[in-house]
């Protein structure tokens, strides 16, 4: 298949969280011969960030790392669209882009015949309903959904008719177990600060613990103020930067444990999303401690996979009882990890894709018979 896909971008995971899971499902797919086609706005907020604070060298190092992946810049006020996309079998426009690029793709599909999905990653849907609410979504085939609980808004709210949860999951072809000759610290957290939507959690979850516990660790990720960056200071933690996604799986390498701290509107208002981090942490063989989401999709198994905590008390004495118990911990690695190879890596989601079309043209050759 020819396959055209408009990202906010492909090169750059300057606080875009996307970009990891889109990589692997770009590789898979051209691992599979599909012929793949991104394309990016020339002025994304997060490129754009991203060379303002890394250079050039940040571009190259991707282009180091991923040799098979490339995009495709468009200027947004001058583009032709129909040019993109004439050629195309399939079309996927992620949810960042702006109306006016999902309502033109949308009416090009008549006119030159492709299946056209929308996918969304975000929890505007929950924040933000006024502004999906906008999206002229009426000539798309349906919605890819990163969970039961927007794919169901979609549904209720008459935004699409078609609509299929497709959950994120790890690109084991970067992300799997690594070996590290020695051990560089306790705990690594890689994430970004999140202003209003977690600073309370890292604090009680994080943060604190850390700190009353005397851990070596160090943290990842941008957007963090001064405010914030005192705190890490005050509680010892090293603050590592930016830390591109390809390095990820060294570091997790290099430490003993690792937390995931969900924003509040993953524990909230939608639940059953774990976002990305957690499925690339156990892919990556690190014990993995979680503050409080809940799991009403059954991805994984709370206890055996990874281990769950109510409040900062349990997150120091979970802590301090995985570094001290090496067999619970190793128990707790070779468990998530197997979860992830049976059920949620890109290889898997793509094979989902995949049930999606068949299960579209279905319904076409049903159409055609009425």
């Amino acid at each position: 298949m020819k396959i055209k896909l408009f990202y906010h971008s492909l090169i750059s995971d300057w606080n875009h969280g996307n970009a990891h899971f889109l990589r692997g499902i770009v590789a898979e797919l051209q691992d599979r011969g599909h012929d793949v086609q991104l394309f990016e706005p020339s002025d994304g907020w997060s490129y754009t960030n991203l060379v303002k604070e890394h250079g050039g060298e940040a571009v190259q190092n991707f282009k180091k790392y991923f040799p098979k992946l490339s995009t495709n810049f468009y200027f947004p006020g001058d583009v032709d669209f129909a040019e993109l996309v004439q050629d195309a079998d399939l079309v996927i426009v992620h949810e960042w882009n702006e109306g006016e690029l999902v309502q033109k793709i949308g009416e090009l599909k008549e006119q030159f015949g492709y299946k056209l999905l929308f996918h969304d990653t975000h929890h505007r849907s929950v924040s933000a309903p006024e502004d999906m609410a906008r999206y002229d979504l009426s000539k798309y085939d349906g919605v890819l959904a990163f969970g039961d609980v927007i794919r169901d808004l979609y549904k209720e709210k008459g935004w699409a008719q078609n609509v299929w949860t497709w959950h994120e999951a790890a690109d084991t072809r970067l992300f799997y177990p690594r070996a590290a000759e020695e051990k560089k610290g306790d705990l690594v957290w890689i994430g970004n600060w999140g202003d209003d939507e977690r600073e309370e959690e890292l604090e009680e979850f994080l943060i604190n613990p850390v700190k009353e516990l005397g851990l070596k660790a160090t943290i990842y990720g941008v957007r963090y103020p001064e405010h914030a960056l005192q705190k890490l200071k005050d509680a010892g933690i090293t603050y590592g930067g930016w830390l591109p996604n390809h390095k990820v799986p060294e570091v997790f390498s290099q430490y003993r444990l690792t937390v995931h701290v969900p924003r509040r509107y993953y524990t909230q208002s939608l639940p059953g999303i774990p976002t990305i981090r957690p499925f690339e942490a156990m892919a990556c063989c690190i014990p993995l401690i979680s503050s409080p989401w809940t799991d009403s999709e059954g991805l994984f198994e709370e206890g055996k996979d990874f281990l769950m905590v109510q409040n900062g008390e349990e997150m120091k004495e979970t802590m301090k009882e995985l570094l001290s118990n090496p067999h619970k911990a190793r128990n707790l690695c070779t468990n998530g990890l197997n979860t992830i190879r049976a059920k949620h890596t890109c290889a898997i989601r793509v094979n989902e894709l995949m049930d999606i079309l068949e299960e579209l043209r279905q319904q076409e050759v049903s159409f055609e018979k009425v």
